[in-house]
């Protein structure tokens, strides 16, 4: 068994150069060192420090030819290691503090950057829990663990026929913006001051209900991402929302209008017309919400929009067993087997709650490493192309990109240490060894021979 360490180092001088490795560079893995500096908490030009400022690393690390990547980028968290972001509690100073001991144990993962997510909820919800889960790295705190780079609502503006685990009582439509802001929160949706950050960085909903088709447009302008998703949008509505402005898919295939030869539905976007971009989508890579090769298909659908998101709830990072569920107004026993997740005393994987016969358009409990191994046992596309569907694609899907997901100079020095575990006949699988955070090394795992 690994024995799990967490020793913040900085250096001195504040610089650190990896040599003897593999980087991440586009969809290859490139030899060649990297430099990083806690001061700035920024990737550095290691041409211009050495030539030009004559300065010397403070440590070289020798990493004996492992990769060396961006962190990963989770963009859809609902939440882990206990805490639902979803939960409304009585006391809320204490959500700050839950959302934070999450972050501390999620860069743990590889994760060092996410979207936490908030399920359909009533707006007392939103209004009081979105302001605990804004963007959060600008202080850069590597001790902070994971940032948060802005909230994503999924819901509650989604179809009740494609509800999946959210509450249909507390699904509602939108016919004006005003709608969104009684919801929301308006001052989670409008910046309090020029140049300040709102909460909410992207939203779930439907296109086709009420009139959220034509506030697409508004909502982009102010810098919110729409994605599509929990709907019943035929291909056409899909197409439109695409001309809208909508940019992103949220967990492609589950709770949406399925694939047909004569209507496409929402999946027909990613081949639609070259006038139209063809938009971002995630993933769930848990071998329960989607078969391998249909995985398959998407990627090669759209190699350059595809993202591996966990959909994880509270229950990622806890053991097996049986945990307290609420949806809503509805509270039940969920058992943790592994990743999968089932309704206490039956078989039947955890989703709609009324029913308890269900697709698997629920929440998981895998983490992202979990998802880029299975994409690459399923696949066989190779380690540059899994890793760059949790770090270079999402950060561009949320505009971060030369920010976040990247090893250029001047990119946030966010860095995940892998090595790869090689068998006969079988893709390698990439094992978890360190964990930077804007230049400072905050996780280490020794591996017991």
């Amino acid at each position: 068994m690994p024995i799990a360490l967490s020793p913040p180092f900085r250096p001195r001088n504040g610089l650190t150069k990896f040599t003897n490795c593999r980087l991440l560079r586009g969809d290859k893995l490139v030899e060649e060192d990297l430099w990083v500096s806690s001061l700035s908490g920024k990737v550095v030009n290691s041409q211009a420090a050495f030539f030009d400022d004559l300065v010397l690393p403070d440590q070289t690390i020798d990493l004996g030819g492992r990769i060396v990547s961006p962190g990963m980028i989770d963009v859809q968290l609902n939440g882990a290691f206990g805490f639902n972001f979803s939960t409304l509690l009585d006391d809320m100073s204490q959500y700050g503090k839950k959302v934070k001991e999450v972050q501390k144990l999620l860069v743990q993962t590889g994760v060092t950057a996410y979207n936490p997510t908030i399920t359909s909820q009533r707006p007392e919800l939103y209004q009081k829990a979105l302001p605990f889960l804004g963007p959060s790295g600008h202080l850069q705190e590597a001790e902070d663990g994971a940032e948060s780079l802005g909230a994503h609502c999924e819901g509650p503006f989604l179809s009740p026929t494609k509800n999946g685990v959210h509450n249909v009582d507390v699904l509602i439509e939108a016919q004006t913006y005003e709608d969104l802001e009684a919801c929301y929160g308006k001052h989670n949706l409008t910046p309090r001051a020029e140049g300040d950050k709102i909460p909410i960085k992207y939203i779930t909903a439907a296109p086709e209900r009420g009139q959220m088709m034509k506030l697409i447009p508004e909502l982009t302008a102010k810098g919110i991402i729409y994605s599509v998703g929990h709907s019943e949008a035929t291909y056409e509505e899909a197409s439109e929302a695409v001309g809208q402005g909508a940019t992103m898919i949220t967990h492609l295939f589950n709770a949406m209008r399925p694939l047909h030869h004569r209507n496409p539905g929402i999946f027909g976007v990613l081949g639609i017309a070259e006038s139209l971009p063809r938009p971002y989508f995630g993933i769930i890579a848990d071998g329960i919400h989607l078969h391998p090769t249909t995985i398959k298909i998407a990627f090669n659908s759209h190699p350059d929009g595809f993202i591996l998101v966990t959909d994880a709830m509270h229950l990622v990072g806890l053991p097996d067993g049986a945990y307290p569920w609420t949806n809503g107004d509805t509270t039940c026993n969920i058992v943790k087997v592994g990743s999968k997740l089932l309704l206490e005393n039956s078989n039947t994987i955890a989703g709609r709650m009324g029913m308890l016969t269900l697709e698997p358009n629920h929440p998981s409990s895998i983490t992202l490493l979990e998802c880029v191994n299975n994409f690459l046992q399923w696949t066989g596309t190779g380690i540059p192309h899994a890793l760059k569907a949790v770090t270079a694609t999402p950060a561009a899907m949320l505009g971060l990109q030369g920010v976040k997901g990247s090893l250029d100079a001047g990119a946030d020095a966010d860095l995940v240490i892998f090595s790869e575990a090689k068998t006969p006949d079988r893709p390698s699988t990439l094992v978890l060894d360190e964990v930077w955070k804007f230049g400072t090394r905050v996780h280490r795992v020794i591996h017991n021979l």
